[in-house]
């Protein structure tokens, strides 16, 4: 049986997380379409999450709950990733940009955030990532 494995995404027009959690709410369904189905559907579906790259760092997570095609609305063919609705914060990395989503092997995944680190939410995504440099969050 194969392991699980992540996702990792630009969130590309996306300001920080809370913009990320914004946008979404208004889709119901939620699922994220991209052009390629992942051929390791398989190891996704079970536990892998989407890692989402915000600002140029790696900074939030959201649990894969199932993989299915689908189109566009100009009728082309596409990949839909249906997400949990939860945005996981994450222990920052910096990410250069990319095209279209890669694969992010479990031991590679940046840690969840640990509870006593939230209340630092609401400050903008560039200060966190310093603090967390820093080793102060």
């Amino acid at each position: 049986m194969a392991a699980m494995l992540h996702l990792a995404k630009l969130a590309v027009g996306i300001r920080n997380v809370a913009h990320l959690g914004d946008v979404q709410a208004r889709r119901d369904p939620l699922r994220h379409l991209t052009r390629n189905l992942p051929r390791r559907r398989d190891e996704i579906l079970r536990g892998g999450s989407l890692y989402w790259v915000v600002g140029g760092a790696m900074v939030v997570r959201q649990r894969v709950l199932d993989v299915t095609e689908s189109a566009y609305d100009d009728g082309s063919r596409c990949c839909a990733l249906h997400l949990d609705r939860t945005l996981v914060p994450v222990l920052g990395r910096p990410m250069k940009p990319f095209q279209g989503w890669r694969y992010l092997e479990p031991e590679a995944a940046p840690l969840d955030v640990p509870s006593q680190a939230t209340e630092a939410e609401g400050l903008p995504e560039a200060l966190l990532r310093q603090l967390r440099e820093l080793c102060l969050i």
